[in-house]
C-alpha cells in the first residue's frame, strides 16, 4: 500500500450495521508512502494506522 499527505483513506466496515469511514493522511511514516498513517477521520480524531485489507486508499484530487 502507498499513500501521500492528502489521500483518503476509506476504511469499510467490518460488521453488520457499521458503516464505512473516511480519514485523510495528515503523515506519512513510512519509508516512501509505507504505513504506517498519522490519519483524522471526519470527527476530528487522529490516530496512526497500518491499513489492512479493510482499507483502500483514494489519491488526493487537486482542485
Amino acid at each position: 500500500m502507498h499513500a501521500n499527505v492528502g489521500d483518503k483513506l476509506l476504511v469499510h466496515g467490518r460488521v453488520v450495521g457499521q458503516h464505512d469511514r473516511i480519514a485523510e493522511v495528515v503523515e506519512v511514516l513510512g519509508h516512501e508512502g509505507a504505513p504506517p498513517y498519522r490519519v483524522r477521520f471526519e470527527d476530528g480524531h487522529e490516530t496512526l494506522m497500518s491499513p489492512g485489507p479493510d482499507c483502500v486508499i483514494k489519491p488526493h484530487e487537486p482542485a
